[in-house]
């Protein structure tokens, strides 16, 4: 029997286990916790490390990309059985929007005890799983990588349920149901599916779900709404101390919930606490700046370069909607991904460096063209919000000529009658795309050709040849010829 045996990196740290976590890929004494959405986790280094926060800038007030990000936030969140906690001035209305599985996993399963009535499997669902592979056309090209331009979304109860199509259904579902019941990490969910009101009644029943206006009573009225903010989530941290507590912000500086809040006590708010989660480590945040606050210059010069320092993690998602020669120039993306700082509370460097897929800097990230640092965008389909990597697109687009057309072409248009004369002009024609048409039409414009065939002639003599001699042979008598 061989003496070595495969470390457990979950036993040897010596952590606290908890439900939908997973200790980190760089260091052992690190628990990541998911964002709900796989790529965001890849760019992040893994995932959301406990006792870290997130700041996500939106600066299109014509959008609500940032807000949909808290959104996957709370529903991983409400699926792994954490600990949530919400503040804002509407945030009944934003759990009632939470996003929840696809139908068709819930209607194979009956996830959470809630099996939706009618409607069958989505085809987009069951397009993720690729029944044939083989290539048809260029078959040598059978055995290289795709190209991708995203992570792949993680194992999920929607694929069990569309693998019923392939062959071997059964060795596949039972190998899906392992990887499910060993990691509950990350899970899918649909922008088309909502919530059941009764898993929300039944998190709130089991005080799962606090929900916390930023202007709630506090202790001494002359408390701003960050400070009650504030103290209202360190006594969240002290009571839930069995699960993870997520903490969630979907608009942090909105007037209607935070009055005329200032850049000092803004970073002074994200200052403390990070704090807090530093200690209370079962903990992390996840905070949406407003749109008045995601500008650079709201308060004062690398406004955002200063939001980056006092948390762990800050993005931008900076969308095309402001400008429509972006949207135009790339249309299967909604808006860029800046990316001003990233997690890395146990290591020097940010795991991102080492471990992400997107960013181009991981050695496993060669279909990505891991050359260098790449630069990242997000979509938003119908059903999920994507970050990927961002390339250009082929040139002209995909409706457009690719070659140049000849220099000229030459149209001939007879009009006249059978066995007529043929006399040709010629009329030069450009088209948009620069390239020459010569248009030759029978029986118009004789005069003008041969007025210039004499303006030719008149001004250029040309060296009359030498005539050749001609030979006469006489068939009578072939032997005599004459010159």
């Amino acid at each position: 029997m061989s003496s070595f045996k495969r470390r457990d990196p979950s036993k040897q740290s010596g952590l606290k286990s908890y439900p939908g976590t997973r200790v980190s890929p760089a260091s052992t004494s690190t628990v990541n916790t998911s964002s709900g959405i796989s790529s965001l986790d890849d760019i992040l280094g893994g995932g959301l490390p406990l006792s870290c926060s997130l700041v996500v800038a939106a600066p299109d007030p014509h959008s609500s990309y940032g807000q949909l990000v808290q959104q996957y936030y709370v529903a991983e969140g409400l699926a792994c059985r954490h600990h949530i906690c919400v503040i804002d001035s509407e945030a009944d209305d934003f759990m009632k929007d939470l996003l929840w599985y696809p139908k068709s996993a819930l209607q194979d399963k009956g996830l959470s005890g809630q099996v939706p009535s009618g409607g069958d499997g989505d085809p987009e669902d069951e397009g993720q799983v690729q029944t044939d592979t083989k290539v048809k056309i260029a078959w040598r090209y059978e055995q290289m990588k795709q190209f991708q331009t995203t992570v792949s979304a993680p194992i999920s109860d929607a694929l069990i349920s569309t693998s019923r199509s392939i062959a071997n259904h059964r060795y596949l579902q039972r190998s899906l149901r392992s990887h499910r019941n060993s990691e509950n990490y990350c899970h899918v969910f649909d922008l088309t599916s909502r919530v059941p009101r009764s898993v929300l009644d039944e998190a709130v029943g089991s005080t799962k779900i606090s929900l916390i206006p930023p202007n709630s009573p506090a202790e001494s009225s002359e408390d701003i709404p960050t400070v009650s903010a504030l103290r209202h989530i360190e006594k969240t941290l002290q009571k839930q101390n069995v699960l993870p507590v997520r903490v969630c912000i979907p608009s942090l500086g909105s007037p209607s919930g935070w009055g005329d809040i200032t850049a000092q006590s803004v970073l002074h708010f994200l200052h403390s606490l990070r704090a807090l989660l530093r200690k209370y480590p079962h903990g992390c945040a996840s905070i949406t700046l407003s749109p008045r606050l995601s500008s650079d210059n709201w308060g004062g010069d690398g406004w955002l370069k200063k939001v980056g320092w006092l948390t762990d993690a800050s993005l931008t998602l900076t969308a095309f909607s402001a400008d429509p020669s972006l949207s135009a120039m790339f249309p299967s993306h909604h808006g860029f991904v800046h990316i001003h700082s990233l997690p890395s509370p146990s290591t020097l460097v940010a795991p991102s460096d080492r471990f992400s897929t997107l960013r181009g800097l991981a050695s496993s990230a060669n279909s990505f063209g891991g050359s260098g640092e790449n630069n990242l965008a997000f979509k938003c389909t119908r059903k999920r919000l994507i970050f990927e990597t961002l390339h250009l697109d082929l040139e002209g687009g995909v409706s457009e000529r690719r070659t140049s057309a000849p220099s000229s072409i030459a149209v001939e248009l007879t009009t006249g009658k059978i066995g007529a004369p043929i006399e040709k002009t010629v009329d030069h024609v450009v088209p948009r795309g620069g390239a020459r048409i010569d248009v030759e039409i029978e029986g118009v414009g004789q005069a003008k050709k041969e007025e210039a065939v004499s303006e030719t002639t008149s001004d250029v003599v040309k060296p009359q040849k030498p005539k050749k001699k001609k030979v006469a042979f006489f068939s009578d008598r072939p032997d005599v010829y004459d010159f």
